[in-house]
C-alpha cells in the first residue's frame, strides 16, 4: 500500500468526509508520479491520451511497476510530481487518471478536480510581520492540522532548521496562532509559507486562521517561542552527501 492508496482507501471508506478527501488531494499533489507519455523526445513531453465517455485523460502511476503493469511492458515515462501535472493539465480540460486497473487506488480525477487542485495550490499566504507582544501554548487547534503541519514540514528537508507553533496576542490585543519557523534559509521564506498554506487548505482549517513569521534562534522572542511552543523538527540533509553509502557506485542517470 502506497500513501495514495491510503488516502484513496479513507476517501472511498467515508464519501461524505470532506477532510478525507482533502488529504487525498494532498498525497496527490505531493507524489511522485509516473506519466504514461506517447514518446520520448528530447525535453518535450507529450502525454498518452485517452478519450473515454467522461472526458480525455493522462494516465499516471505511483510506482514504475504499476505502469509497466498497464502498459504491459517498457514504456515512456516522466516523473513528475502531482502539482506539476495539475499545473500542465489545468484549463485544457483534461483530466487525470491514475493507477487504472493496476492498483487499489484506481481512480479518475476530471478536469474539473485538476483546475481546482491547481488553484488550491496556487494561493499565495501572506506572511505575518507583527511582532507579537504574548506567546503561550497553542490552544484549541484542530487535531488534523496539527497532523497536517507534521507531514507538510517533514517534506521541507534543510529549509530550516525547526517551527514552533504557539498562540499569541498581538498589538491592540488580536489573538492568534503563529507558526514560527527557525533559521529559515535564506530565499525558502516563500516555499515554506506556500507549504504551511497548503497544510491549513488540506487540513480543512480556513486559511488566515494561522500567521507564519520566520526568526532567528538568536532573535530575543526564540527562548520564548521553544519554552511554550508545539515544536516541529525540520528534517536535515545528510552532510556527507548522497554518496554516504557505497561512494564508489555512480548514480543512475535516466
Amino acid at each position: 500500500m502506497t500513501p495514495l492508496d491510503t488516502a484513496h482507501a479513507a476517501m472511498e471508506k467515508a464519501p461524505a468526509d470532506d477532510n478525507a478527501r482533502l488529504r487525498f488531494y494532498e498525497r496527490l499533489a505531493d507524489a511522485e508520479l509516473f506519466l504514461l507519455l506517447e514518446t520520448e523526445e528530447g525535453d518535450a513531453l507529450t502525454p498518452r491520451l485517452f478519450d473515454t465517455s467522461e472526458g480525455r485523460f493522462v494516465l499516471a502511476f505511483d510506482r514504475e511497476d504499476r505502469l509497466a503493469a498497464f502498459a504491459e511492458g517498457p514504456a515512456p515515462y516522466a516523473a513528475l510530481s502531482g502539482r506539476r501535472i495539475a499545473a500542465e493539465l489545468a484549463g485544457q480540460d483534461i483530466g487525470l487518471g491514475l493507477n487504472l486497473s493496476v492498483a487499489p487506488s484506481s481512480f479518475l480525477v476530471p478536469a474539473g478536480a485538476i483546475v481546482w487542485l491547481h488553484d488550491t495550490l496556487g494561493k499565495t499566504p501572506e506572511i505575518a510581520t507583527a511582532q507579537p507582544e504574548t506567546i503561550a501554548p497553542p490552544k484549541s487547534l484542530p487535531e488534523a492540522l496539527i497532523t497536517g503541519l507534521d507531514a507538510k514540514l517533514a517534506t521541507a528537508e534543510g529549509l530550516a532548521r525547526m517551527a514552533y507553533l504557539v498562540s499569541v496576542t498581538y498589538p491592540g490585543g488580536r489573538p492568534g496562532h503563529l507558526l514560527a519557523l527557525i533559521d529559515a534559509r535564506p530565499g525558502a521564506e516563500k516555499a515554506l509559507a506556500q507549504a504551511i498554506s497548503e497544510a491549513l487548505v488540506f487540513s480543512g482549517v480556513e486559511a488566515g486562521e494561522l500567521d507564519v513569521a520566520f526568526f532567528s534562534a538568536a532573535d530575543p522572542l526564540a527562548a520564548a517561542l521553544a519554552k511554550h511552543g508545539l515544536r516541529f523538527d525540520i528534517p536535515q540533509p545528510d552532510p556527507e552527501g548522497p554518496f554516504k553509502r557505497d561512494p564508489a557506485k555512480p548514480p543512475t542517470l535516466r
